[in-house]
């Protein structure tokens, strides 16, 4: 098993914590792996076996435990009533009522509650009304590209060649330990586990090949500004018809299913938050390929698609900017403040370079701004904008700012 660190640091920080860890991410991200891990950790350190109750809901194993009084009865009948008793439920979203059971344990002494899920909506609803305050949120990823490099155990001389494997195969863990021709095959069983259960049996779609053709355009258009009544308006010219509000329920449980991502705008200059023209990204390119084809088209907008989620793996918030009637890529904001981004495959052409300054540039406050780029050139300073290389970033060689 890979260790992700990252993952499990953040899990040890909140141990023995009175606060319920709700880890939420798309289907064979690691999620149950990881559970693995921290309670391996947790052995490690001392603690029994016994004070340990883990329950996976996709294992027929535990299938009599999918009604909520018989898990709560299985759980309070096994907790430890000394010592702390640590537990995990691992897709917890096929219990019915699950709610009910996780914040009557909530209420118990010497608990520690790990729950995860495949469905965003999870953390929607009566879970939200249920427990506020009482939880937090770990959104996990499929592999970083720095998690690949170390997985692959590579060296300096290989990065670029890694990075175009990185985009060309997938970030799922587990096709690690797969060949090339079997990784397309893994994909497309992911692509249909995700499709049929969290969002055509959940939501109850009969239009499946709509709902396939408004994944494809999607797909074909990562970083592009959207609106839901252009991506209605694209059916209804290729002579497929649906109606806005079905596009917005479709992307509501695309994103719910954590397949796609969407960055909402940001009106820099108004410092406020728009409701229309969004950009989504996908949260493999391996999806994207085993759909479109890998052809190695749009090397910019893959190449936006791994920033954004290495920023949101940051703990970023991370907006489209506009700013007058051009456009920011990324803004940026944590605890620290804001930083501006520009992402572009290269700037070595004057004219590329100019059109990706001249957002930067109309910006009149002071929060760093900067342009990543694949151009393996030294770092660049423009007035203040600051020109990076992106796999550097990607690698934690280099920082935005």
């Amino acid at each position: 098993m890979f260790q992700r660190q990252e993952y499990i640091d953040k899990l040890i920080g909140y141990k023995d914590k009175k606060i319920i860890k709700a880890i939420m991410g798309v289907r064979r991200c690691g999620k149950s792996t990881l559970l693995k891990l921290f309670q391996k950790y947790l052995l490690e350190q001392g603690v029994d076996s016994k004070q340990i109750i883990f329950i996976n809901f996709e294992d027929f194993e535990f299938d009599k435990l999918r009604d909520a009084k018989t898990l709560y009865q299985y759980i309070k009948d096994n907790l430890d009533t000394v010592h702390m008793t640590y537990i995990f439920l691992d897709e917890v979203q096929n219990v019915k009522e699950f709610q009910r059971v996780v914040d009557s344990l909530f209420l118990k002494n010497n608990v520690d509650i790990y729950i995860t899920g495949s469905n965003a909506h999870l953390l929607s609803g009566e879970l939200a009304t249920l427990l506020s305050g009482r939880y937090v949120k770990i959104e996990m990823l499929p592999l970083s590209f720095a998690e690949y490099i170390e997985a692959k155990k590579a060296t300096d001389s290989s990065i670029g060649e890694l990075y175009r494997e990185y985009t060309e195969g997938t970030s799922f863990p587990y096709a690690l330990q797969l060949e090339q021709p079997q990784i397309k095959e893994y994909l497309s069983s992911i692509y249909d586990t995700i499709i049929l259960k969290d969002i055509i049996a959940r939501k109850k779609i009969e239009d499946v090949m709509m709902l396939e053709s408004v994944i494809h355009f999607l797909m074909d258009n990562i970083g592009n500004i959207l609106s839901t009544k252009k991506i209605s308006d694209t059916m209804a010219s290729n002579g497929r018809k649906i109606n806005v509000r079905t596009v917005e329920s479709y992307l509501t449980s695309l994103t719910e299913a954590c397949i796609l991502y969407c960055a909402k705008r940001y009106d820099i200059k108004g410092k406020q938050y728009l409701k229309t023209l969004e950009k989504y990204y996908v949260v493999d390119i391996g999806l994207r390929n085993a759909m479109l084809g890998a052809s190695g088209r749009d090397v910019g907008h893959i190449l936006e698609n791994i920033i954004y989620l290495e920023l949101i793996r940051r703990s970023y918030e991370v907006f489209v900017g506009k700013i007058g009637d051009v456009e920011v890529d990324f803004v940026a904001k944590d605890e620290t403040g804001i930083k501006y981004i520009q992402v572009a495959a290269s700037v070595r052409d004057e004219k590329t370079l100019e059109r990706e300054l001249r957002p930067l540039q109309k910006i009149q406050d002071n929060y760093p701004k900067c342009i990543m780029t694949l151009d393996m050139d030294p770092i660049a300073d423009y007035d203040g904008i600051r020109r990076i290389n992106a796999l550097d970033y990607l690698l934690h060689k280099v920082e935005l700012f």
